[in-house]
């Protein structure tokens, strides 16, 4: 998970393609316990490895794994890249009630919180964006959430569709800090935070917004 929020040359006025473009602020959750750009650059110095075995409240890897690579149904590997956490979230602080916080993808729970502190990092009081020309890009692609619900027959609850929806990922932002530019979700598979960096230049360049949210949300659960 990573929230990057970036900004062109003048505000208001028309950019030209030769202007640059400054990203003045970050906030993540990255494997490895990464809660912070610069807890993540201190892990990148450290030479660790954020790979590691399944979380047990992911899910039972002993149920799924084989050694074997051609056993149906099995997986031969039981190491991922899993950040910590995902299950928590302070509802309150963002005035959402816990019952429709039970039902949000944790996806969208973590962009909330990323974007939060990306807006931090780069000094900007998000109460003060309201009905600023900020966009909001995200690239996501799994449902693991959603489909956990239905399978649990927990998806009748009234506010399951706009927890689960893709589109509501970046809407979420968009609504709870009242930003006026566009808000789109995208997914290109494993080149979707990358596109929805690249909508956000291309959003900042063309006059659209005068200040960007790029994010990346991936969450197996």
């Amino acid at each position: 998970m990573n929230v990057q929020v970036a900004s062109r040359g003048t505000e208001g006025s028309l950019a030209s393609w030769d202007d640059p473009i400054a990203i003045v602020g970050i906030g993540c959750r990255l494997p490895g316990g990464s809660t912070s750009p610069r807890r993540y650059w201190e892990f990148l110095l450290s030479g660790k490895s954020a790979i590691g075995e399944v979380p047990a409240d992911r899910w039972n890897i002993d149920s799924f794994y084989s050694p074997n690579e051609d056993a149906i149904g099995r997986s031969y590997t039981k190491w991922g890249g899993f950040i910590d956490g995902v299950d928590q979230f302070d509802a309150d602080f963002f005035g959402i009630s816990p019952r429709e916080a039970e039902a949000m993808d944790p996806q969208q729970r973590l962009l909330l919180m990323c974007a939060w502190e990306a807006l931090e990092d780069a000094s900007m009081a998000p109460d003060r964006l309201a009905g600023s020309r900020t966009g909001v890009f995200v690239g996501a692609s799994l449902t693991d959430y959603t489909n956990l619900q239905r399978h649990r027959k927990l998806s009748r609850d009234v506010h399951a569709n706009t927890g689960g929806a893709m589109s509501i990922i970046s809407n979420r932002l968009s609504h709870r800090f009242d930003l006026r530019g566009p808000s789109i979700t995208v997914d290109t598979a494993c080149s979707s935070s990358l596109v929805s960096t690249d909508l956000a230049c291309h959003s900042l360049l063309d006059g659209e917004c005068d200040l960007a949210l790029a994010a990346g949300v991936n969450v197996m659960l």
